[in-house]
């Protein structure tokens, strides 16, 4: 059983180690390290799991290393750790957004075994979806594990392609973001039509979790989904007529090239 090392102990890294406990994992095979003093006892208490401040104190005991910091820090982090990853040769387990393997090579000074990672924020409920790069250097078991602990906050899906992830961010890392919009939207329509604000939102919020569940579950496309709550000429072609009207194909379209683009872009930053 190999000893999972999370250096940063926030939200996603609380969203794994919990799904981790709940999945059977031992809570003395996974290790925190939290600098800060009141997150730290959250951990310790919540999960009945060893909490450190500091890296390599926590690093030295395991062969999995999570890195979930913040990317304007993680530099400054996985430099530190070098000398250590160079002589155990860990996993090394990236949940930082928008930082490619490039510059956790080129910092980590070596040829680790490493695996990207880009999950959203539904993990903190479990209902998350990770996608995962691995390079060369990270064996069958590792990726294997890399998988186990994303699968700990939701589903998975491998790419063989790193440049990839920046689809999957515009997709289903901001996306979350875009049904929060449509949701937000929604309920305002509602309350103009004369709902109250808490039965716009109650309306709105379980028609989004039911059709996607719908969706999840169904043997036929979202699009024949579509297809078949609307019938010709009823209230659901009315308004999905003024939604082509207004081009929401084109709309989307537009809005995930831009985040694909800005993630291509913030990547390139970061490995500058």
């Amino acid at each position: 059983m190999s000893k999972i090392a999370f250096i940063g102990g926030g939200n996603m890294a609380r969203a794994l180690i919990g799904g981790l406990l709940s999945s059977g994992k031992s809570a003395d095979k996974i290790i925190v390290a939290e600098p800060v003093a009141a997150a730290a006892q959250a951990l310790s208490s919540d999960f009945g799991i060893e909490v450190s401040a500091n890296n390599i104190d926590v690093v030295q005991q395991a062969d999995c290393w999570v890195l979930a910091v913040k990317p304007q820090v993680v530099k400054g982090v996985v430099s530190e750790l070098a000398a250590l990853a160079a002589a155990q040769q860990p996993v090394v387990v990236s949940i930082v957004a928008g930082i490619p393997l490039g510059s956790l090579e080129k910092w980590l000074g070596g040829r680790c075994p490493l695996v990207r990672t880009m999950p959203n924020t539904p993990a903190l409920v479990g209902k998350g979806i990770t996608a995962l790069f691995a390079n060369q250097q990270a064996s069958a078991s590792q990726r294997a594990l890399a998988e186990q602990i994303m699968q700990a906050a939701g589903t998975t899906l491998w790419v063989d392609d790193e440049a990839l992830l920046d689809a999957v961010t515009a997709v289903s890392g901001s996306g979350p973001a875009y049904f929060f919009r449509v949701m937000e939207a929604m309920i305002d329509a509602g309350q103009a039509l004369g709902l109250s604000q808490q039965q716009a939102s109650q309306l709105t919020l379980a028609t989004a979790a039911g059709a996607a569940e719908l969706a999840i579950q169904s043997e036929h496309s979202v699009a024949r989904l579509r297809e078949q709550v609307t019938s010709p000429g009823g209230t659901t072609a009315a308004a999905l007529e003024v939604m082509n009207d207004l081009a929401i194909g084109d709309l989307f379209d537009q809005a995930l090239r831009a985040a694909n683009n800005r993630a291509a872009e913030l990547a390139q930053e970061a490995d500058g």
